[in-house]
């Protein structure tokens, strides 16, 4: 049965899997046997976790229900590292198939591991999320997310195969040479984080080409926080839809949530993989669905590296489902608890920055967030590009203009400088929007 849902894209139930034709009692009974498999596999073959559950008097035959979990205590990025390289894992080393690991650029590296069922899994997760921002088998991805130990790439790589899709395995860099590889292979999808789509769409115009002509139909963005501006701003001006997939490695890498195509109102979890709850950021109190807090995930089916209620400091909320109606969506996420800015007292994201500049007139999406210190008192400089089109008047008042609206929304005083196009460095992976001179 195919029911027309949009004049861009049509919705077919016939396509989903197993996994999303859940409702809801065989989606709790599948989730509460899968949870207490994970349970007992983490305290019988991770000393950490056997530790962790006797020290807070919790043992995996107490979780007789799904609201037990919240008796079992949280795992943090720092239980990761402190345990580094694989004092997480479950398995025996001959078991494991692949090793992925974050950056360290805040610290010890986070590393993952994957037996070859994980790495089944995770393939079906991203084909499922692929599929539901409107890919089908055949269509061409380009993939602009990094490879390596990054799991961008290589998640969205092994996925889009498994949907039946052709893979461009792009990863970020030589843009130029990117928009030669979309003029000249024709990819329907690309997967990218929202930044370096930017970034892509000022090379298309800076070499003449209008990137609403190209063959792109849609984006799918991850590995950062934006906005629903900015996804506005994208579909304007590449002529795409703009939609969100979700993840992180600690729990999986890209897949554990996408946006379906047809409605964009937020991603839906894969809940028969991965269990969600909001938490109070402070008191750890589970919170009902639809109060905003930090989200926290349960691993369901992993067996290299299973995670038992891993903090991943993304503030969001839990919503009902709407194209997957057994599946609840995220709300999207406002930023992370670890990104927050206190700036003379008051929490700044930069989320809430970005809003406020898509917004502005004359002005392009580019900006950066420098913290310094003037006297004792902290000090915010916002540096935002001019664009092509922006006209003297502009550079004049924009300024004032945007100094206001962060004032109103945001409560702080800001300084506004508009720089000239191509000024700021550009990203071709996570954006590092805040340079914190402070301690300098």
């Amino acid at each position: 049965m195919t029911e027309t849902v949009s004049p861009h894209r049509t919705r077919d139930s016939s396509a989903w899997d197993s996994g999303e034709r859940l409702g809801p009692d065989g989606l709790a009974g599948l989730q509460l046997e899968r949870l207490q498999w994970t349970l007992w596999h983490a305290y019988d073959n991770v000393p950490f976790y056997r530790h962790r559950f006797d020290a807070a008097g919790v043992h995996p035959r107490d979780c007789r229900t799904l609201a037990d979990l919240a008796r079992f205590p949280t795992t943090t990025k720092h239980d990761l590292r402190d345990n580094y390289p694989f004092g997480m894992f479950a398995v025996a080393q001959d078991q494991v198939r692949r090793v992925h690991a974050s950056s360290g650029t805040t610290g010890q590296p986070t590393v993952v591991g994957y037996t070859q069922h994980d790495l089944d899994v995770w393939a079906d997760v991203v084909a499922r999320s692929i599929r539901a921002a409107g890919g089908r088998p055949g269509h061409k991805v380009h993939v602009s997310y990094g490879y390596g130990l990054f799991t961008g790439g290589l998640g969205a790589h092994y996925g889009a195969e498994r949907l039946g899709c052709t893979v461009i395995p792009a990863s970020g860099g030589m843009t130029a040479r990117q928009v030669r590889i979309i003029q000249d292979f024709e990819p329907e999808i690309i997967m990218i984080t929202p930044s370096y789509m930017l970034t892509l769409i000022d090379e298309f115009r800076r070499q003449g080409i209008d990137p609403r002509e190209t063959s792109l139909r849609v984006g799918i963005f991850g590995a950062e926080p934006w906005t629903s501006e900015m996804r506005a701003e994208i579909e304007r001006a590449a002529g795409i839809d703009a939609v969100d997939i979700y993840g992180l490695s600690e729990v999986m890498g890209p897949g554990v949530a996408n946006e379906c195509v047809e409605t964009k109102d937020g991603p839906h979890i894969w809940e028969d993989h991965f269990y969600p709850e909001v938490i109070d950021p402070v008191t750890s109190e589970v919170l009902p669905d639809g109060e905003s807090g930090e989200l926290v995930f349960t691993s369901l089916t992993k067996e290299a590296l299973p995670i038992i209620r891993y903090r991943t400091r993304d503030l969001t909320r839990l919503l009902p489902g709407t194209a997957r109606p057994g599946m609840r969506r995220m709300a999207k996420i406002t930023g992370r608890s670890d990104d927050m800015l206190v700036l003379r007292g008051v929490n700044v994201f930069p989320t809430q920055i970005e809003e406020l500049v898509v917004r502005a007139e004359g002005l392009s999406p580019h900006f950066q967030l420098v913290l310094s210190r003037q006297g004792r008192m902290d000090h915010l400089t916002v540096r935002v590009e001019a664009d092509e089109t922006t006209t003297a008047t502009q550079r004049q008042t924009a300024p004032s203009l945007l100094v206001n609206a962060i004032k109103e929304a945001v409560g702080v005083t800001a300084e506004v400088t508009i720089v000239e196009p191509a000024t700021l460095e550009r990203s071709v992976g996570k954006l590092q929007r805040v340079v914190d001179n402070r301690e300098s």
